[in-house]
């Protein structure tokens, strides 16, 4: 269900309104593209000195690129179009469909924090997806995606296990990133499973992963082991500083892996079954 922005005009998901902004109820709720950079938002919903956004409102994706995706991750497929409109008109994007997203609020508010303080001199960005849906003309009619901005070059810089890439000056800031990340959050989160593209002022990142205390990101999220693992495995570099906190003891509970893990969270049995009863499944 969307709203109508109160600047724009535009019918737009949820997902296009910061929490703060959708709060404020209809007609006076403005999404993400127009609050940009308006100062009365909050640090941790105006998404506004790191995002990197859409700034059109169509695209198109071929059939071929539909069918032969150029790319998947451990939970979506990806495929390439062209926006259509906006400021972005005639560009490169890139749609995502899935094979939760609290996880980007959250990594913007520490990237935000991160540029603020000039840990480095280049500025970190993350692409902020929108969902969007096929329209009628299409034979996936209905049918939602991800979109967001094309990133050049993708690479992996580390993973939610661990596992890092120490070669080069910009793996190096990004492993600083995650660190800072924990000492920012008082040792609560790690913002880690960095992947993007390096541009000449500046690194854009995609679909990062927050591990917390208290596993609440979603299945990417492996909690305190996960965070004790990611620790095992890192070495402070010139980027990191020797204030930055870090976990006491860290250990190793996840094998460090490039790919990004999930956790399978158990799920008790219901009790409202009969014993008997037999549940069929279609493979």
């Amino acid at each position: 269900m969307g709203r109508v922005c109160a600047d724009c005009a535009r019918d737009l998901p949820q997902t296009s309104y910061t929490s703060n902004q959708w709060s404020k109820g209809l007609g006076l709720s403005r999404c993400a593209g127009c609050v940009h950079g308006h100062p009365s938002d909050t640090p941790a919903t105006q998404q506004s000195d790191s995002g990197r956004y859409n700034d059109s409102v169509n695209a198109t994706v071929s059939y071929d690129a539909l069918n032969n995706p150029f790319a998947s991750g451990a939970f979506r497929w990806v495929a390439k179009g062209v926006y259509t409109s906006g400021a972005r008109s005639g560009q490169a994007c890139v749609l995502k469909w899935f094979k939760m997203d609290a996880a980007v609020d959250r990594a913007l508010e520490i990237v935000n924090r991160f540029n603020e303080l000039n840990i480095i001199n280049k500025i970190v960005k993350i692409n902020v997806p929108s969902v969007w849906m096929f329209d009628k003309t299409a034979s996936r009619a209905g049918q939602k995606a991800l979109v967001e901005p094309f990133i050049q070059n993708y690479q992996k810089f580390n993973s939610n296990t661990g596992w890092k890439d120490d070669w080069g000056a910009w793996p190096q800031a990004m492993q600083a990133l995650s660190h800072f990340s924990y000492h920012v959050s008082g040792g609560n989160n790690v913002l880690c499973d960095l992947q993007g593209g390096i541009y000449q002022h500046k690194v854009v990142l995609s679909d990062p992963a927050i591990l917390s205390r208290t596993g609440d990101y979603g299945v990417t999220d492996l909690g305190r082991d996960g965070i004790s693992s990611f620790f095992s495995e890192h070495d402070c570099n010139q980027y990191c500083r020797p204030n930055w906190t870090k976990p006491a003891n860290p250990r190793l509970h996840f094998n460090p892996v490039l790919g990004t893990t999930m956790l399978c969270r158990t799920v008790p049995t219901s009790t409202s079954w009969p014993s008997d009863t037999c549940e069929y499944r279609n493979w």
